[in-house]
């Protein structure tokens, strides 16, 4: 039996990005209020993670790189057409409803840890936002939960995608972002 050859997709910086962040999103969604030192401190783990995939978007690797995936909406949509119909092309690296979910998950969490960092400087008079004071708590709480909420159902999708992704293409996607490899073309 002829083993597969291997190709390195995603590096290291990024797989332990990519872990970390699921880590510190799921530590801050579940103390709240509870542990609120654990929650806040999460959050800002959260932000400097987003800070670098940014960074790590034009300066990482082939596939870490914003301009070796993203594309336009509609070729997302129709990427999610042809998967439906379980003839979807396989992508080394981002598909285009990957690269599509990137940008929501990043807009998302980028919301999430703004509207929480203006909730604790509203309530806790704390934080980078601390100037805003007492004002609008309530509404930036409420921003804050839905953010986080919608985050919650991007990464429901998002596994639902690699699941089904690992299906199609006959690949263990979950297993490449733990070791950095892919099937080669």
């Amino acid at each position: 039996m002829k083993s597969e050859e291997l190709i390195k997709v995603w590096d290291l910086p990024l797989r332990i990005f990519h872990w970390l962040l699921v880590t510190a999103f799921f530590v801050a969604y579940f103390t709240e209020d509870d542990l609120l030192t654990v929650h806040v401190w999460a959050g800002y783990l959260v932000a400097g993670l987003l800070v670098f995939r940014i960074v790590w978007g034009f300066i990482g690797n082939e596939y870490a790189r914003f301009s070796q995936f993203l594309c336009s909406p509609m070729l997302s949509i129709a990427y999610l057409k042809d998967l439906m119909q379980a003839k979807a092309k396989r992508y080394i690296g981002h598909n285009p409803a990957g690269a599509a979910m990137i940008v929501l998950l990043l807009l998302s969490l980028l919301m999430t840890v703004v509207t929480g960092l203006a909730v604790y400087g509203a309530d806790k008079g704390a934080g980078i936002l601390a100037f805003i004071g007492n004002s609008h708590e309530h509404f930036w709480e409420e921003i804050h939960e839905l953010f986080a909420n919608f985050t919650i159902v991007l990464v429901i999708v998002h596994v639902i995608g690699v699941v089904v992704e690992s299906i199609i293409h006959r690949e263990n996607l979950a297993r490449a972002m733990f070791n950095g490899n892919k099937k080669r073309p």
